[in-house]
């Protein structure tokens, strides 16, 4: 009798696990009667579109994100690499100042604070060197205020560095932005632009005019 029981039980659960599992609807069994109700497919790539926040950024947006995040970047995404020559130049050149003007900066604060520390064991090396006499520590008060100039000097070249690579990396940014705008424009063959000279009126100086020049755009009428 065991062994019959036994036989069915696995001789059913065989069926069931060669049964082909296929899921059409959903069985609501709460009424008197059983109700399926289908299931609407889920849309993946919808799904995955929706997951990747790029996905529903424009090209704008996009382009000046990379410039962000790489200067350049932008500039690549919009496939302008004639300006990469422009953006690194600029950020090496800038570099190179940023880095001098630091150097030369501290250097001569950390001989001024040896200059006028009071302590005769501490000198500091424009004391007697020959290359730099209006440093040297024999014309007193002067070459103490030389060392101070000197250092103030710097450190405002090293702070304009700072903030003209700031104004260099917006500046790039803002040109992808820009640049990635204009591509999608659509110049079609009615729109013309006009450049012509002009007299600008001077705000500050009411009756007074500057030569200049006009930019106009506008759409040529069918004939």
């Amino acid at each position: 009798m065991r062994l019959k029981v036994g036989a069915a039980v696995w001789l059913l659960g065989m069926v069931l696990y060669f049964a082909p599992a296929h899921t059409h609807g959903q069985v609501i069994t709460t009424g008197p009667d059983s109700v399926v109700v289908p299931v609407a497919p889920v849309d993946t790539a919808e799904a995955e579109k929706r997951g990747f926040f790029l996905s529903t950024w424009d090209r704008p947006a996009k382009a000046a994100l990379f410039s962000a995040i790489v200067p350049g970047g932008g500039q690549i995404y919009n496939r302008a690499y004639w300006k990469l020559p422009i953006v690194y130049g600029t950020g090496a050149v800038l570099t190179y100042f940023l880095i001098d003007n630091n150097t030369k900066f501290q250097d001569y604060k950390k001989a001024y604070i040896q200059r006028v520390d009071g302590d005769p064991n501490t000198t500091d090396k424009y004391a007697n060197d020959p290359n730099f006499p209006s440093l040297n520590a024999s014309r007193g008060t002067e070459a103490e205020s030389n060392l101070k100039y000197r250092s103030d000097y710097y450190r405002r070249n090293r702070d304009l560095t700072v903030i003209l690579s700031v104004a260099a990396y917006s500046l790039q940014i803002a040109e992808a932005y820009v640049h990635a705008h204009l591509r999608e424009f659509d110049v079609g063959e009615e729109l013309a632009l006009r450049v012509q000279p002009n007299l600008l009126h001077l705000q500050a100086r009411p009756g007074n005019f500057t030569p200049g020049l006009s930019l106009t755009l506008y759409t040529r009428s069918s004939k």
